[in-house]
C-alpha cells in the first residue's frame, strides 16, 4: 500500500479547493457537467447526487462490470458512477470510493444513503467512501479488479498524470483495467492556459493531444487501450481564452488492460473502432496472429492496421477509426 499523503499545494491545492466549494454549490463546476445516459433497471438517482455529477463522458461500461468486479474509483463526485458500479456488484465494499476533499466526500455518503431510500436493492455498504488521491491510493497492492475515473486525471501535470498512471497500474491485479474518461485536445494547449489553476480545476486547461495521452498510458504498464467513445466535449473560444484560433475538446472514454511495462504507444495495441476486411481468393488468412475470413470485417489495432496495409498482396481493406470499440459483453439486461 502506498504511503498515505494529502495533496500537495500548487494547482493540487487549487484543484481540491474547487471541488470543495463545489460540494455545496454544484454551479461552481458547471464547466464539466454531462451526464452518462446509461440508464440501468430498478436504479433510481438522487437529484441532489446528480447535481454533483462532474464528468464529461462515462467510466460505465457494462461489458466490463458484468463480472461483478471490485472496483476502485478515484474522485467519487456526487457518488453517481460508484452506484451505477454497485448496481452490477452488489456486494460489501466491492467498489471504493477514494476522494480527497473532505466536504465531496460528505456529500457523496449523503447522497449514497439518500440512493438506498430510493433503491431497495442497495445497501450503503456496498460502496465504502475513504480518504485519499490518486497518488496515494488506500488500498494494497494488486488488490482491484478495475480502478476508474471520470475528469480527473487530466487535471494533473504531465509527471504527475504520471504518478496517477502508476499508482492506479500498482493496485490493479493482473489483466486488470483502467476506465477514464477525460477532455482531449485537437492540438497543444497554450502555456497561458495550462497555467491557469482555475481553468485546470475546471477540467480544461490540462487537457493533452490523443496521442500524448495514449502514450501515458501505455508507458504505465496498459498495453491494451480500447477508445469506447470520443464525441465534442465543448470549445474554447478564440477572444474569451486570448486563443489564435477556436480550440476543440472531445471527451474520451478508455478502458485499458494492465499489461506490463512499455516503453513506446508504439508497442501498445490501440483500438479505434478500426475493421480489417480480407478481399482476396482464398477463404481467409492468417496474418500477424490476426484470422481474417474472406470478405467479414474483424477489430484490429491500429498498430495492426497499419501492418495489413502494408502486405504486398494488397488484399486488406482497412475502415478508418469508428472511436467506438465495442466490448464483447454489452447486455444490461441479463444482469438485472
Amino acid at each position: 500500500m502506498a504511503d498515505s499523503a494529502p495533496i500537495m499545494g500548487g494547482y493540487l491545492a487549487a484543484a481540491q479547493a474547487f471541488y470543495d466549494a463545489a460540494a455545496e454549490t454544484p454551479a461552481l463546476g458547471a464547466c464539466c457537467v454531462q451526464r452518462n445516459d446509461l440508464e440501468l433497471p430498478g436504479l433510481v438517482v438522487p437529484s441532489a447526487m446528480e447535481a454533483l455529477t462532474f464528468s464529461c463522458g462515462t467510466t460505465v461500461h457494462p461489458g466490463e462490470l458484468a463480472d461483478a468486479p471490485t472496483a476502485l474509483y478515484i474522485g467519487v463526485g456526487g457518488g453517481l458512477e460508484a452506484l451505477q458500479f454497485a448496481w452490477f456488484s452488489r456486494r460489501p465494499a466491492s467498489v471504493i470510493a477514494v476522494e480527497p476533499a473532505p466536504r465531496m466526500r460528505q456529500a457523496a455518503e449523503a447522497n449514497l444513503i439518500q440512493a438506498a431510500s430510493l433503491n431497495p436493492w442497495f445497501d450503503p455498504a456496498f460502496v465504502r467512501v475513504m480518504a485519499g488521491d490518486a497518488f496515494a491510493l488506500p488500498v494494497p497492492d494488486e488488490s482491484v479488479d478495475l480502478v476508474a475515473q471520470n475528469c480527473l486525471f487530466n487535471i494533473f501535470e504531465p509527471a504527475d498524470l504520471r504518478r496517477a498512471l502508476a499508482e492506479a497500474a500498482r493496485v490493479l491485479r493482473p489483466g486488470g483495467r483502467l476506465m477514464m474518461s477525460d477532455p482531449i485536445a485537437e492540438r497543444d494547449m497554450p502555456k497561458h492556459l495550462r497555467a491557469d489553476d482555475r481553468l485546470r480545476a475546471m477540467c480544461m486547461a490540462g487537457a493533452l493531444r490523443f496521442e500524448d495521452y495514449v502514450a501515458e498510458i501505455a508507458a504505465a504498464g496498459f498495453g491494451v487501450i480500447e477508445v469506447r467513445s470520443r464525441k465534442p466535449y465543448r470549445s474554447l473560444e478564440r477572444v474569451a481564452f486570448g486563443l489564435d484560433a477556436d480550440l476543440a475538446l472531445d471527451a474520451l472514454d478508455t478502458v485499458s488492460r494492465k499489461t506490463g511495462p512499455y516503453g513506446s504507444v508504439c508497442e501498445a495495441e490501440i483500438f479505434t473502432g478500426r475493421r480489417a476486411v480480407y478481399v482476396g481468393p482464398n477463404d481467409r488468412i492468417e496474418s500477424g496472429g490476426v484470422e481474417l475470413p474472406r470478405h467479414l470485417p474483424i477489430a484490429v489495432s491500429d498498430r495492426t492496421a497499419l501492418r495489413l496495409q502494408t502486405r504486398p498482396e494488397k488484399d486488406v481493406l482497412i475502415t478508418p477509426p469508428t472511436w467506438r470499440h465495442a466490448p464483447v459483453r454489452t447486455e444490461v439486461e441479463t444482469l438485472a
